[in-house]
């Protein structure tokens, strides 16, 4: 049976051998998954710190737990950060969930000129709150210890910075010559090093698609477009599968 991974803070998991997990997890743990004493479970920060734990008692609302092992996993590197076009209704929150699953590191929601759909206002807080919960409870579902960071919605004008500052920039488009399954990444970021440096950005435009425009700013910046095959992917899908062939080609998946 695959242990369930659950969110504590780090300053509740330095230091202790025994943690209370209350609050929404822990009513979430002992009342929803009714796991019982001698279960093991592992609590992490979400930001690389994993506490292995057993159950010693749970009174239906919260579990005490014994930390049987505390250690700190390296972020994964190369970072992979994609861009992802609002899409309409749920496709965006499909994206997300897809991506956090397979293990993109940063999602930017991007409001591009053909998007559909458009955060603004209270509709737009919401959204990326959904977006944000989405990517939670999907790292939780597939064991990560690193979650991902779904940043503040971003302008063309910004997106084309965080491809200037990549050290692979990428642009995905069903019009590119190039193929992306033959790119060439960067090495793995050296312990301690920059993992900026090692950063790989991927744009994947809205329903109606990246404007031309949009092309033209992106070059600027130095990003190539690549083209995933003969066929055209939703926006839902296109990132996700776009990540998977990157994450198999930097090493991170052997």
């Amino acid at each position: 049976m695959t242990v369930p991974v659950f969110h504590a803070s780090r300053e509740l998991l330095a230091g202790s051998s025994t943690v209370r997990l209350d609050g929404p997890e822990g009513r979430h743990a002992a009342l929803v998954r009714r796991l019982q004493p001698r279960e093991r479970i592992d609590l992490t920060d979400g930001a690389g710190l994993v506490a292995e734990c057993v159950i010693l008692q749970s009174d239906g609302y919260a579990l005490d737990l014994e930390v049987q092992d505390l250690r700190m996993l390296p972020a994964p590197s190369p970072r992979l950060t994609v861009v992802q076009g609002l899409a309409k209704g749920e496709r965006g929150e499909m994206a997300v969930e897809t991506m956090t699953e397979i293990g993109v590191d940063v999602i930017v929601p991007w409001s591009a000129g053909r998007s559909i759909a458009q955060w603004k206002g209270e509709r737009g807080a919401k959204s990326l709150a959904k977006w944000r919960s989405t990517a939670r409870e999907a790292a939780k579902q597939s064991r990560r210890f690193w979650w991902p960071e779904v940043t503040e919605p971003a302008t063309t004008a910004r997106v084309a910075k965080l491809l200037a500052a990549a050290a692979v920039p990428i642009v995905l488009h069903e019009e590119a010559e190039l193929p992306l399954a033959g790119i060439e990444l960067p090495a793995a970021a050296p312990a301690g090093g920059n993992g900026a440096a090692h950063e790989v950005v991927l744009v994947v435009g809205p329903e109606g698609g990246i404007a031309p425009e949009e092309l033209m700013q992106f070059a600027e910046a130095g990003a190539a477009p690549y083209r995933m095959g003969p066929t055209v992917l939703r926006t839902s899908t296109a990132g996700t599968a776009a990540a998977a062939v990157l994450l198999a080609r930097s090493g991170r998946w052997d």
